[in-house]
């Protein structure tokens, strides 16, 4: 059974600081890119970081390069975002996603809240 887990959202200060986690269960992690992506009320769903397998090249969106870092620990299955210098703009729900291109395997996770706001 597939299971993506997200973990560390919540309400933060502009400026602040938060590490979201997803913690992955049911499938070879080590072989999937990883990739968080948000959706805020009334938007669609937006990439915001991705890592492939080997922990390398990560990408980013634009709103959110230098800001954000994106990171795996393949002998834990579980991939972080680290967010720095939050604004309300970031405000989302952030959600955790697997693939593997060359299977055509693709997994969500629940996805977590995070709220900017002073």
């Amino acid at each position: 059974q597939v299971q993506l887990v997200e973990s560390g959202g919540g309400l933060v200060q502009p400026g602040g600081s938060v590490r979201l986690s997803c913690a992955a269960s049911g499938f070879t992690f080590s072989s999937y890119t990883m990739s968080w992506y948000r959706q805020a009320p009334g938007k669609e769903r937006e990439l915001v970081a991705a890592i492939t397998s080997a922990g390398g090249r990560p990408n980013y969106g634009a709103s959110v390069m230098g800001r954000f870092t994106i990171s795996r620990d393949n002998a834990k299955n579980t991939v972080y975002l680290q967010m720095n210098s939050l604004k309300p703009e970031d405000t989302a729900v952030y959600y955790c996603n697997a693939v593997l291109l060359v299977a055509g395997l693709d997994y969500w996770g629940q996805g977590t809240q995070v709220t900017v706001s002073s």
